[in-house]
């Protein structure tokens, strides 16, 4: 197997030492940058980026840059999606967001993670496991979002917080780790 589909395939695999996956970080960041450059109020041109960089787009979407992805492939964005300032997608897995996604400042997405045993760690190896967001989720300023986790429908995330774990649909969560307040009730309305 090469690295690339050790990556994809969820197994350890050497993120730095591996050709191909250095040059397509390289020309993802290269997009990313030529992004990040282009004024604000040349919307049409940074859609057609973003386009181009992204895995799958369906819908209405916004990317308020600066924006960072490692691949760009790995990222499937919803109906009515936004992003504000000074997102990171981590995307050696697959990132997943639902429609009417809204994630504020500050916000990482990292599907990359690394082993425990240092020797490995020193070698370049890691792992990647996917993240997905559900539909109708609110995701507050400053949340980091670590691998392997699943947030639900209609969820509500509080600023500054770390996803470490599943959240389940129709909840507020906050918090370091992230955990859950309470559910989403009529009364929210």
């Amino acid at each position: 197997m090469t690295e690339k589909e050790k990556m994809l395939a969820g197994m350890l695999y050497n993120a730095n030492g591996d050709v191909e996956l250095i040059r397509e970080r390289a020309a993802c960041k290269d997009l990313c940058q030529e992004l990040n450059q282009i004024q604000p109020s040349q919307g049409e041109e940074q859609r057609m980026l973003l386009r181009k960089l992204l895995g799958t787009i369906c819908g209405s979407f916004e990317i308020v840059t600066p924006f960072w992805c490692d691949y760009g492939y790995n990222i499937s964005i919803g109906d009515n999606f936004f992003m504000n300032h000074n997102g990171v997608i981590l995307d050696a897995a697959q990132v997943t967001f639902g429609n009417n996604v809204f994630i504020g400042p500050n916000c990482g997405f990292y599907t990359a993670g690394h082993p425990l045993d240092a020797v490995q760690r020193r070698q370049g190896m890691e792992y990647a496991r996917p993240i997905t967001i559900g539909n109708d989720v609110w995701i507050g300023g400053g949340v980091q979002v670590v691998p392997g986790v699943t947030i639900g429908d209609n969820v509500v995330i509080g600023a500054g917080s770390v996803v470490t774990r599943d959240i389940p649909s129709g909840v507020v969560a906050a918090g370091s780790p992230c955990r859950v307040l309470r559910a989403i009730t009529a009364d929210d309305r």
